[in-house]
């Protein structure tokens, strides 16, 4: 009993200064200053900023050529001297262009359509670590700068296909209802591309030097895309390995470039597609573009900083 009434009391814990501060923000509603908000928050969020994410598109392609006496000129100019030098180079040079009809168009439409991803995920690779004044100054959803870069892209293929649309009819390539495939094509080829930029915005962001590496990784990647020679023509002649072959017809730049050749040349046929390529091209978008937002939206508080 002696034992029981000399033990002292025990002492409570005092409260540290952070538990205090916590405590407090909770009871007014704050919260951490670039918290991650939820998944479904952040969709509306950038919904919400829809004007100006296409607003920032549409004056980051402005100025892209602002500098330059032809202007805008240039958008349409680069793919189509982009596309000449291939066809000296591997048309003419090394003969891809025999055993593929409307070479020209074949070609001029796979350098167009790779461009536009090229562009989109080049310009998403620096989106973050190109834009940490404006990330860092002002508070909105960081998504919004790899999609707008992927808008600015979509822009700049428009004025592209207005060109791509008189090389067709001048090489004799009839216009067509199938033409109206290519809407449904773009906005696939979109949502894969977007996907693909926020995925290399958040690598970009941790490690500005990827931007350095990625001209090296696209090179490699467009010539394996089928954009200067057919696939279907090289793999029916070919010894490749069976899985080397499905991994060439299933390659998502190629899919898309396909896809628009079977809309827009009469003469590509749908046998030269690859089987399930409306599956394989929605597939790529719902897996990269989903895919690529939640990967990008997970490290939402940590761009800018450090």
């Amino acid at each position: 009993m002696s034992q029981v009434l000399n033990t002292p009391p025990p002492t409570a814990t005092p409260a540290s200064p952070a538990d205090d501060a916590a405590a407090l923000a909770a009871r007014y509603g704050l919260t951490v200053s670039g918290a991650r908000p939820s998944l479904p928050a952040y969709v509306r969020e950038l919904w919400a900023r829809r004007h100006f994410i296409t607003a920032f598109a549409t004056a980051k392609l402005t100025s892209q050529y602002s500098q330059a006496k032809l202007g805008q000129v240039w958008q349409v100019m680069t793919p189509l001297l982009n596309a000449a030098v291939y066809y000296f180079i591997f048309g003419v040079l090394l003969g891809t262009k025999h055993g593929v009809p409307d070479y020209i168009p074949f070609l001029v439409t796979g350098v167009f359509i790779w461009t536009f991803t090229q562009s989109s995920i080049m310009a998403g690779t620096r989106a973050i670590s190109g834009s940490l004044g404006l990330v860092r100054a002002l508070h909105f959803p960081r998504a919004a700068l790899p999609v707008s870069y992927a808008i600015q892209q979509l822009q700049q293929l428009l004025f592209s296909m207005a060109a791509l649309v008189v090389i067709l009819l001048c090489f004799g390539v009839p216009l067509s209802v199938s033409w109206l495939l290519a809407v449904p094509v773009l906005m696939l080829q979109f949502t894969f591309n977007a996907g693909v930029a926020m995925i290399m915005a958040r690598m970009g962001a941790k490690t500005p030097d990827i931007a350095q590496l990625m001209p090296f990784i696209l090179r490699t990647w467009m010539y394996v895309s089928g954009v200067m020679w057919s696939i279907d023509k090289v793999l029916s002649h070919s010894s490749l390995p069976r899985w080397a072959m499905v991994a060439l017809e299933s390659n998502p730049a190629a899919v898309y470039i396909d896809l628009m050749r079977f809309s827009l040349i009469d003469s590509f046929h749908a046998h030269q597609l690859p089987h399930h390529v409306w599956a394989l091209a929605v597939g790529w978008a719902l897996v990269v573009g989903v895919g690529g937002f939640i990967y990008f939206w997970k490290a939402e508080e940590t761009y800018g900083r450090g």
